[in-house]
C-alpha cells in the first residue's frame, strides 16, 4: 500500500532536528511515525520492537556514543533507560542528532522531560487530516478516521476490519507494553462506555459508577487512553466573566473512524441515520482545526445558563473561538452573541460540512471544511497588520 507523502509533517520535523540535538516525534501507533522518519534518510535507524536493535543495544552507550549524522529510534518508550544517556550524547558539540519516535506522552512513558529539558524539540503526529488527503475525500476521512491503512483501504468494510484489528491489539499488546496491567476486556469496556461521552463534558463519577469502580480509577484508566493519544480531554477556559461556568473537562474520541468503530458504526448510511452524527461531526471537524490551525492549548467555555463554544484558543496575543455546526446554513445564536459579549474574543468561526464561507458579522464566518486553512491565515494576518486579501 503507497501511503500518503506529508510535505509538512516533514518539515515540522526537519525544523526540530536543525533546532536541538534531540527531536521527539509523538503519536498513536500506526499513524505514519516509522514512515515519516524513513523519508528522512536517517543514517542510522534502530527499532526497540527489533530483536536485532535490541541486541545492539544492549550495551547502549556503546552503540551510541560514536555514532554519526541522524539517528531514529522507534519505539523509544520501551526503553526509558537512554533517556538519561541521550542528555549526555547530547551535549557533544559534534554529535549526532536523534530522532525518536514513541507512540506514548511523556507523561505516560516518563523520562523524557526530567532528562532531556532544554535539549528537545517535541512534534505531535497524528492521523490524516484534510490537507494531506485532499478536500474532496473529506467524507471517507471523516468516516474511516485518518489512521493511513484505515483511510486507504480498498473499501468501507475492509477499513472497519483494519480498525477493529488497531483496536484489539491496542488493549492487547500496545498498553501491556509500556507496563500497565489491566484486563483488555475492562479497558475496552471504558473506552466503549466514553464514547457515549463522545463530545459531552465528563462526569467521573457516574463513569464509575457504571464500571463499579471508584473515581481514583476512572482518571487512571483516563490517563492511559489519553496518554496513547485514543481520547483528547479538553479543559474549561476560566475567565474572569462575573458568570458560573462549567468546570467539568469535555472528552473527545480523537480519530473519527474510532469513534465509529466503538459505536458500530460501519457505513455511510448508517452515520447518517446515527445519533450521534452531530457529536460525530464536532469531534472530527475539531481535529481537523486543532491540526490545521496549529492550536497549541485549546479550550473549550461554557456557563452554566447553557452559553457555548466549542473551542476557544489564545493566539498572536488575542483569544479566538470556534463553534462546530452540522447545519446546512448555520446562523448566528444566542450562545455566540453571550460568547462575544463575555470574552474578548476577536474573531469566530463556525465550521459547517457546506460549501461557501460566509460572514454573519463583522466577527463571526461560516467556514466549510476545507477553509479551515483560514483561520491560520487569519491569525498571522493579525500579528504582522496586513488584513487578507
Amino acid at each position: 500500500m503507497d501511503l500518503l507523502p506529508r510535505p509538512r509533517e516533514l518539515e515540522a520535523v526537519k525544523a526540530g532536528l536543525r533546532r536541538v540535538p534531540v527531536s521527539v516525534l509523538l503519536g498513536p501507533r500506526q499513524c505514519g511515525k516509522t514512515t515519516l522518519a524513513g523519508r528522512l534518510c536517517a543514517d542510522h535507524v534502530l527499532d526497540l520492537e527489533d530483536p536485532r536493535s535490541l541486541a545492539r543495544l544492549s550495551e547502549p552507550q556503546t552503540a551510541l556514543e560514536d555514532l554519526r549524522g541522524t539517528v531514529v529510534i522507534d519505539e523509544v518508550q520501551r526503553m526509558p533507560s537512554l533517556f538519561a544517556l541521550l542528555r549526555v550524547l547530547a551535549d557533544r558539540p559534534e554529535g549526532a542528532k536523534f530522532l525518536l519516535l514513541g507512540s506514548a506522552s511523556p507523561e505516560l512513558a516518563k523520562g523524557v522531560s526530567e532528562s532531556l529539558a532544554g535539549r528537545v524539540a517535541y512534534h505531535d503526529l497524528g492521523p490524516l487530516v484534510l490537507d494531506e488527503t485532499g478536500a474532496a475525500a473529506w467524507r471517507s476521512l471523516w468516516l474511516r478516521g485518518g489512521f493511513p491503512r484505515s483511510f486507504l483501504s480498498e473499501d468501507d468494510h475492509a477499513s472497519v476490519r483494519w480498525r477493529d484489528d488497531f483496536i484489539r491489539s491496542h488493549l492487547e499488546r500496545d498498553i501491556p507494553a509500556l507496563g500497565i496491567s489491566l484486563p483488555s476486556e475492562t479497558l475496552r469496556r471504558f473506552w466503549i462506555m466514553l464514547s457515549h461521552y463522545h463530545g459531552q463534558t465528563l462526569n467521573l463519577s457516574e463513569l464509575g459508577r457504571s464500571l463499579g469502580v471508584s473515581d481514583h480509577t476512572v482518571r487512571r484508566y483516563l490517563d492511559i487512553l489519553a496518554g496513547t493519544f485514543m481520547v483528547r480531554i479538553l479543559p474549561p477556559w476560566h475567565a474572569n466573566v462575573g458568570k458560573r461556568l462549567v468546570k467539568a473537562p469535555k472528552l473527545y474520541i480523537r480519530d473519527s473512524g474510532l469513534f465509529h468503530s466503538l459505536q458500530a458504526i460501519e457505513s455511510w448510511e448508517q452515520l447518517a441515520g446515527h445519533p450521534k452524527l452531530g457529536a460525530s461531526w464536532e469531534g472530527f471537524a475539531l481535529e481537523q482545526v486543532l491540526r490545521l490551525a496549529g492550536v497549541d492549548s485549546p479550550h473549550y467555555w461554557r456557563t452554566h445558563t447553557g452559553s457555548e463554544v466549542d473551542l476557544v484558543w489564545l493566539a498572536a496575543g488575542s483569544l479566538w473561538g470556534l463553534e462546530v455546526k452540522y447545519a446546512d446554513a448555520p446562523r448566528m445564536t444566542k450562545s455566540i452573541r453571550a460568547a462575544l459579549g463575555d470574552l474578548p474574543l476577536k474573531h469566530v468561526w463556525i465550521v459547517y460540512p457546506g460549501p461557501e464561507a460566509y460572514p454573519l458579522d463583522k466577527r463571526v464566518t461560516v467556514l466549510p471544511l476545507s477553509g479551515i486553512g483560514q483561520i491560520k491565515a487569519h491569525i498571522g494576518s493579525s500579528m504582522t497588520g496586513v488584513p487578507l486579501s
